[in-house]
């Protein structure tokens, strides 16, 4: 089992992941890092990028190559989709059993041999019927044993075990508590703050129905490095801030990250004022991410110079 000098790797990567209220936010973007910069001067810690089931594994460019493309701070957003999303690759109750070992083994050895920060968010807007490892269609009926809150909870926590890595008994010990199957090795160590999992719902789930509430997905906070929501404005979805408050503090333990927000479409300077004082005033955020500096997109920037002018003014001086 190898090990990269913890105690040395978890203190400097202590000093880039956790803010106290007077530190600097970790700012991310989906899409291109030197366009953002163009448009709002913001000097991007890292890049989301959305990945499927296996990738860079079975598939396109080797984990390593692609990790070190998405900046000092990758931002890995794990979905259960294969080749082209056009079907589902994987199930949670799969994930669970051990179906996706070899994957999450691949992952954590390769942030283990970059040895340096990695956010990883799998499974995200988990309560979001558009998501195959929702428990809910949109009609509000449920989907099949597969994919109930249950199995939702011990995939993330099978996930969250093996790509944080160690020894084998203590992580069998912890998978037998679920009723997950073991692990027959120890695998690469990478302990936080140098890998943080992000647990990142909706405030408010789609569909709205009781069960589908974003604390029901919630697997312990043994499992979970960081909670996170979404936010979004337009004229005709606008964002839930009374649901990211309730969020925030329901987890008081938690750091905390804007995993997503954006501009559906609109010029609206105030949403990005709104979020710039979300984040001063609350210091448990550590992390913001904008979706998305994509040129012709309908959240781009480039096309909302209120806005623009607005992030130039209270998003980026959160991270100079």
């Amino acid at each position: 089992m190898r090990r990269l000098r913890p105690f040395l790797l978890a203190s400097a990567c202590a000093l880039v992941l956790v803010p106290t209220a007077s530190a600097d936010v970790l700012l991310g973007v989906h899409g291109n890092r030197a366009r953002m910069k163009s448009l709002t001067g913001q000097r991007s810690n890292g890049e989301i990028r959305f990945v499927g089931w296996g990738y860079g594994l079975t598939r396109g460019k080797p984990i390593a190559v692609w990790l070190e493309e998405l900046g000092r701070v990758p931002i890995i957003s794990m979905h259960t989709m294969g080749r082209g999303s056009r079907a589902e690759a994987i199930t949670p109750r799969e994930i669970a059993l051990g179906k996706g070992d070899r994957y999450l083994r691949a992952l954590g050895r390769a942030i283990n041999d970059r040895g340096k920060p990695v956010i990883v968010r799998p499974l995200a807007e988990m309560n979001g019927h558009w998501n195959a490892y929702c428990a809910y269609n949109r009609d509000g009926t449920r989907r099949n044993a597969a994919h109930s809150q249950a199995n939702f909870r011990r995939a993330f926590r099978r996930i969250y075990l093996l790509l944080h890595g160690g020894d084998r008994a203590v992580i069998n010990a912890k998978l037998a508590r679920w009723n997950m199957p073991g692990i027959g090795t120890s695998l690469p160590e990478n302990p936080a703050p140098m890998l943080r999992v992000l647990w990142n719902p909706q405030g408010y789930g789609s569909p709205n129905v009781r069960g589908n509430r974003a604390h029901v997905y919630y697997p312990g906070d043994g499992y979970v490095d960081m909670v996170g929501n979404d936010l979004y404005e337009s004229r005709s979805f606008g964002a839930t801030w009374e649901a990211n408050t309730a969020l925030f503090r329901r987890y008081p333990n938690k750091p905390y990250a804007i995993g997503e927000f954006g501009l559906w479409g609109v010029d609206h300077p105030g949403f990005i004022r709104r979020m710039g004082r979300f984040i001063r005033t609350h210091p448990r955020v550590q992390l913001a991410v904008y979706y998305s500096s994509e040129r012709g997109s309908i959240f781009d920037l480039g096309s909302k110079p209120r806005s623009r002018a607005a992030y130039r003014r209270y998003i980026t001086p959160l991270n100079r």
